[in-house]
């Protein structure tokens, strides 16, 4: 802690809470003060300052909504995070509205508390958390439509900039959907053929039947149909940037060709024998692992350090969470824009659950799910239960992992039911921690009717109860 701790203020009308409370933030090494009603916490605000206030929604004598609304009033900087045991959406979009920071469910996790708390007090010098996340996206969107700010993506950044204003073939592999294009296009944008056409090839979308005549082109009378000439892709992009995706897919014949090309900087369209000499660059991209194509005689060796001069790998989703957020802010802002819907944050609930996923389809998977959200959201916060992750119930969240058993111990003898019930209580207590103790968010989480969720904890024993 920094020798000026942040004064929080906590208001409760329960003695239990608010004890606890006073002594959870003190030992993290804040300054507390404790407020048990409503109109005593308003007297505090009028008289001091605050960095943060925590405040229950239902308090003896007035609404903590009200105690909101005065803080805001009085210094639009104080950072005002709402507690309560009795957590509806409508309550939660009220006081987002009202300019809360954040709205969380009781009981909550004391380290996620801590740490709401703590990423909020970095905001406190700002008028609003929009201000900062407008902020961050605007830091962090470094290249055209390229967004985040991790150190894996930092690394990318420089070697963009690096190689950008030569000509040298670049190859960027990674997984679908980590946005191998978007990295294309900032490497033609950031080069001296920005101004030039940039050209798109997606090698696994054109029948081999027709790829030949699509890149090269042809001549009338080339073949039934060729009624007159047509210039082919790679002649359309000349002085500029011909972009190659999934190129592993290319057949054999096709990586001859295009070999000739990389070499001798000409092809032949389909029906001639004259040569059409082009200035291209070649930016390629796979998500397969090329080098394994090549032992197994799938990908020509020639071709394969021809178009890896430079190599960028881009990391999956999973591995830069911290892009998460202005990722998903960003696609906010997007589809916000394009339905009409004045939807303008994401609760940091809500991102700490999609940061809590693994995200198989990465950036283009998140980008799927906040345009669904925006689609059925009839509020203007997307919160957790908007994020309607029941489509996405039966992928692996992490931190959610079965428990490892020998099947092999059953010669020996062991205790199904046992067995059964630890499993099935490790993944409710976990879907139970990552839903803030919500059980119908929980319930989604794990596939089961809320009825379901309920009789099993009753079951178990397990006390999670919003």
């Amino acid at each position: 802690m920094t020798q000026n701790p942040a004064h929080i203020l906590v208001v409760d009308d329960e003695i239990s809470m608010r004890e606890f409370l006073d002594l959870m933030l003190s030992k993290a090494g804040y300054q507390v003060t404790c407020a048990e009603n409503g109109r005593t916490a308003l007297g505090k605000i009028e008289k001091q300052a605050f960095d943060l206030i925590l405040c229950d929604i239902r308090l003896g004598d007035i609404s903590g909504l009200e105690v909101l609304r005065k803080a805001k009033a009085v210094n639009s900087t104080t950072i005002v995070i709402m507690i309560s045991a009795y957590a509806t959406a409508e309550n939660a979009v009220e006081a987002m509205n009202d300019g809360a920071y954040d709205y969380l469910p009781k009981p909550f996790d004391n380290n996620e508390l801590k740490h709401t708390i703590a990423k909020a007090l970095t905001l406190r010098t700002l008028s609003d958390e929009k201000k900062s996340i407008d902020s961050e996206l605007k830091e962090n969107m470094h290249f055209g439509l390229l967004v985040g700010n991790s150190p894996r993506m930092q690394h990318i950044y420089e070697i963009i900039q690096q190689i950008a204003p030569t000509r040298t073939n670049v190859l960027i592999t990674g997984e679908s959907g980590t946005g191998k294009e978007l990295i294309a296009r900032a490497i033609h944008e950031k080069s001296n053929r920005h101004d030039q056409p940039f050209v798109v090839i997606n090698c696994s979308s054109i029948p081999e039947t027709l790829i030949e005549s699509e890149i090269f082109g042809y001549k009338k009378g080339a073949f039934t149909g060729a009624s007159q000439d047509k210039k082919g892709l790679f002649e359309a992009a000349n002085k500029g940037t011909v972009f190659l995706d999934e190129i592993g897919e290319l057949s054999l014949t096709m990586q001859v060709k295009l070999l000739r090309v990389l070499q001798e900087r000409a092809f032949k369209p389909v029906g001639t024998s004259e040569d059409v000499s082009v200035d291209i660059r070649i930016v390629s991209a796979t998500n397969k692992k090329l080098e394994d194509e090549v032992i197994s005689g799938n990908f020509r060796e020639d071709l394969f350090y021809r178009i890896n001069v430079v190599e960028i790998k881009v990391p999956p989703l999973r591995d830069r969470k911290g892009d998460i957020r202005p990722l998903a802010q960003h696609f906010l802002d997007r589809y916000s824009r394009e339905s009409g819907k004045a939807i303008t944050k994401i609760s940091s609930y809500a991102v700490d659950l999609l940061q809590k996923y693994n995200f198989p389809g990465n950036i283009r998977e998140l980008e799927n799910l906040i345009e669904r959200s925006v689609a059925l959201s009839s509020t203007n916060i997307i919160l957790p239960d908007s994020l309607s992750l029941s489509i996405h119930k039966r992928r692996w969240i992490e931190g959610v992992k079965d428990r490892r058993y020998d099947i092999d111990d059953v010669e020996k003898g062991v205790v199904l039911d046992t067995i059964l019930e630890e499993i099935e209580r490790a993944y409710i207590e976990k879907a139970l921690k990552f839903s803030m103790g919500n059980k119908n968010t929980a319930a989604d989480l794990l596939g089961i009717s809320l009825r379901s969720l309920r009789y099993r904890c009753s079951k178990l024993n397990i006390d999670k109860s919003p």
